[in-house]
This record gives structure tokens, C-alpha cells and sequence, in this order.
């Protein structure tokens, strides 16, 4: 058996996969322990799990799009809350000693921490932004990410290795997705291809299902929790749109209460729902593009009206629309009308319904959590095989190499 050290960011969107694939790993009698915000991890994984913490830093929310939404989620966040962990993450794999740290694709510093013990680290691609870059539309993301890379080497005393990319583990990067949605867009090396990891979810809130009409479709309209100070003229929008619809449509809109102070009848507000447990009584999603969100409803079958904000939501709208699986319609500027005919459409329509179930059993077949778990089982097999035939050949001490894969 084998020992994983998972460093995660504060971010609730990014803690929902790795704690699915520390369950599968657990269940199959590895130790996980967590490096990250015990506010955020402890409820999810439970008193007794070993948990290094970080503490937890706010950091400014960002309603900008295309190039400059990417400059502001780095200088804004990635390399703030690296310089913030930095020191944690180093003590957390040096104490735990792991086989594998399992590093969030925005947690550089564990990767960093990885490499200067001498461990084999994973990258877990959580979104797609990294994974499929939009350099179509954005020529200088490789560079200028590149740059900021550069940044996160600079806050160490490590000297520079020009050859490893501290998004992409030279091990195994594991991406959340399939070719499915991904279409035939270029991977990174050691890159395998997994679907969402779905597991259970201990903090999941309670729902009114007395309130819950069985006799009406239902749509769950979602902005995640990065951008409901985005949200409200889209909340306003999507009431609007839904209102024809209202004898026959039912809608779950997550958003906090006092955004939507006075919602129609045909409109349930609640700040959390149990997604996992809504997904197989939804007809549609309404979403801004989240990974998160849109994995978890193309896997239960379900197709989606997809509004993207920033960061890598165009990216997986283009995906998800090339897949046949939803609509795409502007965040910002898409009327009630329009709305109106993106959800119709894809209720009414059997096409968008049968692809997104395509799309769902890519992911099934995929593997989800277990395949993940087992990649990672993989890897850390190696890595013990490894050590062991360097203390065979040496004085007795085991030495483990932090050793390129050919």
C-alpha cells in the first residue's frame, strides 16, 4: 500500500474531485492525508484524516473576460495563494513523507515542494484551461503562462529547471474529461483521461423536497460560487426567460437569497443544493461553464444551456457545443427571448439529450475516481520499486530518486 499527500487549493469547485479520488484510494487500503484550508477539507474529510493546514486568504474576484481574465486569475490568485502555501506544502510532504503528492493544477507549490524532496508528484487538471489552451484565441497564453510559471520558481531557493513545467507533472497528468468533449485538441505528456471523479459529498445541504413538483420538468440554473457578484442581471434574465415556461418547467437557481429577493412561483432559490442528488431528476442545466457543473450533468445524461464568464468556460462551451451536448449564449448580453429558445431547445429537442448521454458514457468508460485512483496507485508502485532496487544496490539506506519516466 501506498501513501498520497493530495495539496489542494481554497477554492470549493477544485475540492470536490480530489476528495472523490481520496475515497477511491482509501477504499482501496492507500493512506491519503490533505494539505490545504481546514475550514474547507475537515468537513469533507472527516476528524480523523491527517490534514496539513495552510490557513485560508481571500483573494479579489474578477468580473473580466478573455486575456485579461487570465492575467487577473494569476497575478490575482495562483501566484498570491502559492506564495501563501509555499512554506506549508514543503513541510507537509517533508513530515508525511508520501509515494505521490497529487498537486490541484494551480497548487505549483506542492509540485515544487515534490520536487525538492525528491518525490513523484501528479497533476490534477481539475479545469481545461491548461489542459486544451485557447491559443486560438489568445496567441500569447502559452508564453505569458509560461511567465508566471517562471514567478512561482522564483519563490524558492530552488534553481530553475527550464525543463519542467509545474503544471504538467513529468509523471502523470490526470484531466478530468474525455476525447468526448476534448475532440482531438494535443495533450501533455503522461496525460490520461479519466471523466469526472464523482464521490460522495459529506457537507452536501439539505434540499426542500416538499417544495419539488413531480409533475414539472426541472432546471437547475447555477453561476457556481466564484461569480454570483456577476450574477444578478442574469438571475433577472433567466426568471424572465422561464416565465413562459412556467406551467411546465420548475427551476433550481443557486444563488444567495438576497440576489433574488422576490423569485416567481416557478422558481426554487437555495444558496446550496445537493448537485450529485439533483442531477438525475434535472431535464436541463443552465450554467457559466464550470468544469465542475457541466462534468457532473453530461455524466447524468443531462444537457446544458452554457453562459461562459472567463477564464476557461469559453473553452468548455466550444467543447460542449461541438459535442452537441448544449447551447452556448452569452452571459452578458443574451435576452430573456433568447434564453427562452436555448432552454426550449435543448428540453424539447432529443438531440442535445441523446449526445450528452454519449458524452456521459465517455466518462463511464472512462473510469471516473477508481481509474484515477488506480493511475496514481500505479505510479506509486513504480516509485517504491524504484527506491527498493536503489537500497538493494547501496549501502542498505534507501534512497529514492526524483527520476524522469523515459
Amino acid at each position: 500500500m501506498a501513501r498520497f499527500l493530495f495539496v489542494v487549493l481554497p477554492v470549493v469547485s477544485h475540492l470536490n474531485a480530489p476528495l472523490a479520488i481520496g475515497q477511491a484510494l482509501e477504499a482501496a487500503g492507500h493512506e491519503v492525508a490533505w494539505c490545504g484550508p481546514r475550514s474547507d477539507l475537515r468537513p469533507l474529510v472527516g476528524p480523523d484524516a491527517t490534514l496539513y493546514p495552510t490557513g485560508k486568504r481571500y483573494y479579489r474576484p474578477d468580473g473580466e473576460s478573455g486575456m485579461a481574465s487570465v492575467r487577473s486569475l494569476w497575478e490575482g490568485h495562483v501566484l498570491p495563494v502559492n506564495r501563501f502555501i509555499r512554506d506549508a506544502a514543503d513541510q507537509a510532504v517533508a513530515q508525511y513523507r508520501p509515494d505521490v503528492v497529487v498537486v490541484d493544477q494551480y497548487a505549483l507549490a506542492g509540485a515544487l515542494a515534490a520536487h525538492r524532496h525528491g518525490v513523484r508528484w501528479a497533476t490534477l487538471c481539475v479545469g481545461v484551461l491548461e489542459l486544451t489552451p485557447p491559443t486560438r484565441e489568445m496567441p500569447e497564453f502559452t508564453d505569458w503562462v509560461r511567465a508566471q510559471v517562471a514567478r512561482v520558481w522564483a519563490m524558492t531557493d530552488l534553481p530553475v529547471d527550464e525543463t519542467l513545467d509545474l503544471r504538467f507533472s513529468p509523471y502523470l497528468v490526470i484531466g478530468l474529461t474525455t476525447s468526448a468533449l476534448t475532440g482531438s485538441a494535443p495533450m501533455p505528456q503522461r496525460c490520461v483521461l479519466t471523466g469526472p471523479a464523482l464521490g460522495s459529498r459529506p457537507n452536501a445541504p439539505d434540499f426542500a423536497w416538499d417544495a419539488w413538483d413531480p409533475d414539472r420538468r426541472h432546471v437547475l440554473v447555477t453561476v457556481g460560487t466564484m461569480a454570483e457578484h456577476l450574477a444578478r442581471d442574469f438571475y433577472q434574465r433567466m426568471m424572465a426567460a422561464t416565465a413562459p415556461l412556467a406551467d411546465r418547467v420548475q427551476v433550481v437557481l443557486t444563488a444567495p437569497p438576497e440576489l433574488v429577493p422576490d423569485p416567481p412561483a416557478h422558481v426554487l432559490v437555495a444558496p446550496r443544493v445537493p448537485v450529485l442528488e439533483l442531477m438525475p431528476r434535472l431535464d436541463a442545466v443552465v450554467s457559466h461553464g464550470g468544469m465542475g457543473t457541466i462534468s457532473e450533468a453530461l455524466a447524468h445524461g443531462v444537457p446544458v444551456v452554457v453562459a461562459p464568464i472567463r477564464h476557461d468556460h469559453p473553452t468548455v462551451a466550444g467543447q460542449v457545443t461541438g459535442a452537441g451536448a448544449g447551447i452556448e449564449v452569452s452571459f452578458r448580453s443574451a435576452t430573456p427571448a433568447e434564453l427562452t429558445a436555448a432552454v426550449t431547445a435543448v428540453l424539447d429537442e432529443p438531440g442535445y439529450r441523446e449526445q450528452a448521454r454519449r458524452v456521459g458514457d465517455s466518462f463511464a468508460a472512462a473510469g471516473g475516481a477508481g481509474a484515477a485512483a488506480a493511475h496514481l496507485a500505479a505510479l506509486a508502485d513504480a516509485g517504491q520499486r524504484r527506491a527498493a532496487t536503489a537500497d538493494r544496490s547501496g549501502d542498505g539506506s534507501t534512497i529514492v530518486q526524483c527520476v524522469r519516466p523515459n
